[in-house]
């Protein structure tokens, strides 16, 4: 009897024994299971501080290609990095070089008409448009990366230049002086632009919202067109003002109504501005007849001389371009202000227009590169987009970089590679040898026209109305930076871009 109860007291405690252990059992799966991690060993404050600067300019360790390579390795990456043509020449073929011939082509018919007008918004020469599509895409083609931007002259950074450089030195009264200045300027817009990329301080550009950027590239091209308005009405330069708001300048042109406008220059400028726009009208509305606007304003150059040759319409008071100088870009080291009270106000104007121009290019080689699918080192662009300015402003150029229409061109005419603008610059050399003496008979009605039909795709309606939609602050910004400078200057325009 008592063996039995104490069988069934053992039986009672090996049951308690399994459902304890069982329940622990069930508990501990339910448990997360935690990693114990260590404390992370103190560092100094310098070693933070070098971490910090490492992860900010240098995330992308631009200089893991030369670890573990021999010497000439490391010279040859070099050279590639620098120059990006010894990496991908390697690979290149008759196909790229049938679409790289077609697109230089292309764009060369649209830069040569553009570039003479360009250089009269800057207030320049027309040549020095023409010298300023020679050099620099020439050096981008070695040093840049990006397969499809059109280096040379662009409205915003022509007017831009203009509008401050007239503000130190009268351009009809002081020629020389004023051209001086303006090699200064481009000298340190490249001298900024290389700096930038250098230092890898790119993210500089980011203070320019895109916002601020549609506001201010639609007020820049209001500004231009009411500029033109004196070529396009036939107006005396010495009977309009030098002011660029919109109250000035609609006064100006109301004031010469009766006096001032040649009846013979505005059928000529309307006519052909009309052509233009029908043109474009018909490359946007067939993608694969992109040559047509392409061309259009060479046809409009070409057509306009041959009439006021055999008309001798200058002789009723249209006015025409005269005389483009004969020949390569003259070397320009000796009219750079190194020394004096010029430089700081070339440093000053520089700098402006560099960042302004900086901006634009890195817009459009984001796009394509982001179209097309290719890596754009952005810091490697603005190296080339600096170096090509610092050699420009000694060969007589002033401030380029990549423009929004000749781009689009560019792309569309099948370019492969930055070949496209060798061929361009090819194409300017021989027409600056070669083509500008027959450029005499061109009226400035033409060069009016071109301007205006290549900056209104500047005005983005879209992406204002866009933006009211979207976000009522970022449409405020657009539109102060737009007001700005439509009613004040393109400087104060600039000012309330950056602020936003």
């Amino acid at each position: 009897m008592s063996n039995h109860i104490v069988e069934e007291d053992e039986a009672k405690k090996m049951d308690i024994r399994r459902i304890s252990s069982s329940s622990s059992g069930c508990h501990s799966e339910e448990l997360p299971y935690v990693h114990k991690v260590g404390v992370p060993p103190k560092q100094s404050l310098l070693k933070e501080f070098t971490d910090t600067v490492k992860e900010t300019f240098f995330a992308d360790d631009p200089l893991r290609p030369f670890k573990d390579q021999p010497r000439w390795r490391q010279f040859v990456l070099g050279l590639q990095f620098i120059f990006p043509i010894l990496e991908w020449g390697k690979d290149y073929n008759l196909t790229n070089l049938r679409g790289d011939l077609i697109a230089g082509f292309t764009i060369a018919s649209l830069c040569i008409p553009q570039d003479i007008g360009y250089a009269k918004l800057a207030k320049l020469a027309p040549e020095y448009g023409l010298y300023s599509s020679f050099v620099p895409p020439l050096i981008y083609a070695f040093m840049g990366s990006s397969r499809d931007i059109a280096i040379g002259p662009v409205a915003v950074v022509s007017l831009l230049l203009g509008t401050m450089l007239q503000k130190v030195f009268d351009p009809a009264e002081n020629a020389v002086e004023y051209r001086r200045l303006a090699f200064t300027a481009t000298f340190f817009a490249g001298i900024t632009q290389a700096t930038l990329g250098f230092f890898r301080l790119g993210f500089l550009i980011d203070f320019l919202s895109h916002a601020a950027i549609v506001g201010f590239m639609a007020g820049a091209a209001i500004t231009i067109v009411l500029q033109q308005l004196k070529g396009l009405l036939g107006i005396n330069i010495n009977k309009f003002t030098k002011k660029t708001d919109i109250i000035s300048v609609m006064r100006s042109v109301w004031n010469t109504v009766h006096h001032g406008w040649n009846w013979e220059t505005i059928v000529i400028g309307l006519s052909f501005l009309a052509f233009l726009l029908l043109a474009k009208y018909i490359g946007k509305k067939n993608k694969k007849l992109f040559w047509v606007p392409a061309i259009a304003p060479l046809i409009s150059v070409i057509l306009s001389t041959f009439f006021v040759h055999i008309t001798h319409a200058e002789k009723h008071g249209v006015e025409i371009v005269s005389h483009i100088r004969k020949g390569v870009n003259p070397p320009s080291l000796d009219e750079i202000y190194f020394t004096g009270g010029y430089v700081i106000k070339g440093f000053k104007i520089g700098l402006v227009a560099g960042m302004i121009a900086l901006t634009e290019a890195t817009a459009i080689g984001r796009t394509f590169a982001a179209v097309k699918g290719y890596q754009l080192d952005g810091n490697r662009e603005m190296v080339a987009l600096g170096t090509m300015n610092i050699v420009g402003s000694l060969t007589s150029c002033y401030v380029s970089t990549g423009s929004f229409s000749r781009s689009a061109v560019n792309n569309m005419a099948g370019c492969k590679t930055a070949v496209s603008n060798i061929v361009m610059s090819c194409i300017v050399l021989l027409t600056l040898e070669v083509i500008t003496p027959l450029f005499k008979y061109t009226p400035k009605a033409i060069i009016s026209s071109i301007i205006i039909s290549a900056v209104l795709s500047l005005i983005d309606i879209q992406s204002i109305i866009l933006l009211w939609k979207i976000d009522k602050f970022d449409f405020v910004a657009c539109m102060g930076a737009l007001l700005g400078v439509v009613f004040v200057s393109v400087e104060i325009g600039l000012l309330i871009a950056v602020r936003k």
